[in-house]
């Protein structure tokens, strides 16, 4: 059995701006599972640089699960862009610093949390994440939408701000898929199942 090189940068021949993500990320804030890929116009190493504000100081974490299928453009706004919204100002005097540089003493910057994408999630292109969003299992962005909130397993979004479309699946259906969690078996056992895989019958798989 011959199974896809999880471990290669470029797994297509003579193509080099689809990518298998987890191999080209440097950033030790950034986790990404296997086979999840990334597609560029231009230069796959444009995902790190779509992912903004992400500042070592602040610790949040861009936490994408495996067999995820993420578009060119697509951007994640981390907790580094947050500003005060319940004082005076919003204006973050502390970072000019001179005698501004008390400004934030005894106060603290918003924070979200980290930034959590699950499993077999399609992000479409030029979609925008925010902050400290969950998208769950088997989700679907749609282009250009914009994410501000959690979004549920198998659940199809778009629009600004993003708003549900449809579930993908019957309740019943997103139960077993959620405690199926194909995405964790043997990849020897996720070669032998990708007719059922791409296939409409839950019940061949089960």
């Amino acid at each position: 059995m011959k199974t896809p090189n999880k471990d290669q940068k470029f797994p297509l021949k003579d193509y080099d701006r689809l990518c298998f993500l987890k191999n080209v990320i440097t950033n030790p804030n950034i986790s990404i599972g296997d086979y999840t890929y990334y597609d560029d116009f231009e230069d796959v190493s444009n995902f790190e640089k779509n992912v903004k504000y992400h500042f070592d100081f602040i610790g949040d974490q861009l936490i994408i699960g495996k067999f995820c299928m993420i578009a060119s453009n697509v951007i994640f706004i981390m907790n580094g862009a947050n500003h005060l919204t319940e004082s005076i100002s919003s204006y973050p005097f502390a970072i000019f610093g001179e005698d501004w540089s008390t400004a934030m003493e005894g106060k603290n910057y918003p924070t979200k949390g980290d930034t959590v994408i699950g499993n077999d999630v399609w992000i479409g292109y030029n979609a925008t994440i925010l902050p400290g969003v969950k998208i769950g299992d088997g989700a679907i962005i749609a282009s250009n939408a914009n994410v501000t909130k959690d979004v549920e397993p198998y659940t199809i979004v778009g629009g600004n701000p993003a708003k549900e479309i449809k579930k993908r699946f019957s309740k019943k259906k997103i139960t077993q898929l959620l405690a199926l969690q194909w995405w964790n078996w043997p990849i020897e056992k996720i070669t032998k199942n990708i007719q059922q895989l791409t296939g409409r019958d839950l019940d061949k798989l089960i």
